[in-house]
């Protein structure tokens, strides 16, 4: 029996997992404080003068309790805060604390160096081919039917 070929989604979802690994074991060796994929999703989603948490919540097309769960998680570590949304008396923002940009911008310095072995791995013209199309645009997500 042969095993089907795998789908371009899977195939993504493993190169993610690939580079959500490295990140993570990169930043515990650097003696951060471990955090979990889900949270770590949170940074990536958050605008620097603050995001409330149904916004982070549709970024990361998760429901809003889970982005609530690992928001507040980020918020105990000192990682996060929440202040007043200066645009509506109802909500809250959620911004970086100091400690949390400074994690964020190691991360986003550590992802550099990840995407440097992966050149070395696969062939820099590789990586510049990857980016270029999965940048390039996609317009509306296709509704089809299967033949």
């Amino acid at each position: 029996m042969t095993t089907p070929a795998r789908n371009l989604p899977q195939l993504l979802t493993e190169a993610k997992r690939w580079f959500d690994d490295a990140l993570l074991a990169s930043m515990r060796a650097a003696g951060e404080q471990p955090v979990t994929i889900g949270q770590a999703a949170v940074f990536a989603a958050l605008d620097e003068e603050g995001t409330t948490v149904s916004e982070l919540a549709r970024r990361m097309g998760v429901t809003r309790q889970t982005a609530h769960q690992a928001v507040h998680a980020l918020i105990g570590m000192g990682l996060l805060e929440q202040v007043p949304d200066p645009g509506s008396a109802r909500s809250r923002l959620i911004r970086p604390t100091a400690e949390g940009a400074r994690v964020h911008r190691r991360a986003q310095d550590t992802l550099v160096v990840i995407e440097g072995v992966l050149a070395e791995r696969i062939g820099t013209n590789a990586v510049a081919a990857l980016r270029e199309a999965l940048t390039a645009p996609r317009g509306e997500p296709p509704q089809v039917e299967a033949p």
